[in-house]
């Protein structure tokens, strides 16, 4: 028995290595959303560049992608160019400027090009904790009537787009937006 004792911190390092294999080896874009199949959260945020108060009434209607994006986000400022061709084609797009300085936001975008039809001003996260944001960026679709009926973890680009984000935007699917 005593020499079985000696094994344990073994057993115990093989089990965490485990656990840190399986860890390491989840896909962050396969999270799942409680958000799926349920309206997007209610919520009152300041547009960024017009301070005007909007809320979740005011922003739905139409089939949208609403993107997370902020300009500490690396990863937002790769997949800028891409949202700007996309809103180029009509496609529509609401930002959600998360956990940002909105002076630096609206300087981001008048350097890069605005792809945003409007874009909320998130500073505290409120919005971004209700949505279940683990961080930037990140892209729902929306449908017409307000809800949720994807989320998309990391970077839009055009395999992203035609791969799984244009099934909900069918009016794009013949013309071929950025093949």
């Amino acid at each position: 028995m005593p020499r079985l004792k000696l094994f344990l911190p073994l057993a115990a390092f093989v089990l965490l290595s485990l656990l840190l294999f399986k860890g390491l080896s989840l896909d962050p874009t396969s999270l799942p959303s409680a958000l799926v199949g349920k309206p997007l959260p209610d919520f009152e945020l300041e547009e960024l560049h017009s301070g005007e108060i909007l809320s979740r009434q005011r922003i739905i209607g139409e089939p949208m992608l609403v993107n997370i994006w902020a300009t500490w986000c690396y990863s937002c400022r790769v997949e800028h160019p891409y949202l700007l061709e996309l809103a180029a084609q009509g496609v529509q797009i609401i930002g959600l400027n998360y956990k940002d300085d909105s002076v630096k936001a609206v300087g981001w975008l008048k350097d890069l090009g605005d792809p945003y039809a409007l874009t909320l001003a998130d500073s505290e996260g409120r919005l971004g904790l209700d949505m279940g944001v683990y961080g930037a960026p990140e892209t729902y679709v929306v449908d017409a009537q307000g809800v949720v009926q994807y989320r998309h973890v990391g970077v839009v680009d055009a395999q992203v787009w035609q791969s799984l984000l244009v099934a909900w935007f069918p009016e794009f699917r013949r013309e071929g937006v950025s093949q």
